[in-house]
């Protein structure tokens, strides 16, 4: 069983995928979000910090739309257009994270639309 979570505040979906499947009723999936901004659809580019909160507010909207939250968060892909922004990254997610952290994965790499950060998990609902 799949269902689509596509919450009425998160930006649009740019491409074929949904913004979370919730798989087997209990796992969901959220797909890459970035610092696109809700109401205007654009991306908010270069402030590093604006960018980040942006995105996990944006992780943090799909949770909602399937009634979850941060504290349901089992495992989180991080991406980086600059290793240099790790420490940085690391101090603003443990505003959105608390202990038993989830299980993580950070990958520098080349990402679309000259954006800095994108951010998926997997949430047990």
């Amino acid at each position: 069983m799949r269902q689509k979570i596509d919450p009425a505040d998160a930006p649009a979906v740019i491409g074929p995928f949904s913004h979370g499947i919730v798989a087997t009723g209990r796992m969901l999936f959220v797909s890459g979000q970035g610092p696109q901004d809700p109401e205007t659809k654009g991306f908010r580019l270069g402030n590093f910090e604006e960018e980040v909160r942006l995105t996990l507010d944006n992780v943090g909207r799909v949770l909602r739309g399937a009634g979850a939250d941060w504290s349901h968060v089992v495992r989180v892909g991080v991406y980086l257009a600059r290793k240099e922004d790790f420490a940085a990254f690391n101090a603003i997610y443990q505003d959105y994270v608390r202990e038993p952290f989830p299980a993580r994965t950070t990958i520098i790499c080349s990402l679309l639309a000259g954006i800095s950060v994108e951010v998926d998990c997997i949430a047990v609902l």
